[in-house]
């Protein structure tokens, strides 16, 4: 497909899609308490997104990962939380 095309195709949707995360940002800042260790990679996800280097979608998939080798002796919770709290809080997921 054309850039054109694609644009013609997605950006509808696109465009529902960013919106819907500025949504959620205001509700955040519009909540008390403190963000956490999700704020601060979604954070990090949103910028890979104005870098123009390629593979912005590796990059921000790579964002909320876990960047670690070795596994964890044992699972902590029974869901995940879509984001790594970072080595300091791996066995701490609020």
């Amino acid at each position: 497909m054309t850039r054109q095309e694609i644009l013609d195709l997605y950006f509808v949707e696109a465009r529902h899609k960013l919106i819907d995360i500025g949504a959620f940002f205001d509700r955040v800042a519009r909540a008390e308490g403190h963000a956490d260790f999700r704020m601060e990679a979604f954070h990090s996800a949103l910028a890979e997104i104005s870098t123009g280097e390629p593979h912005i979608a590796k990059r921000i998939l790579l964002a909320f990962s876990d960047p670690t080798d070795e596994p964890i002796p044992a699972a902590i919770t029974k869901a995940a939380c879509g984001a790594w709290p970072g080595p300091e809080k791996s066995d701490v997921v609020s």
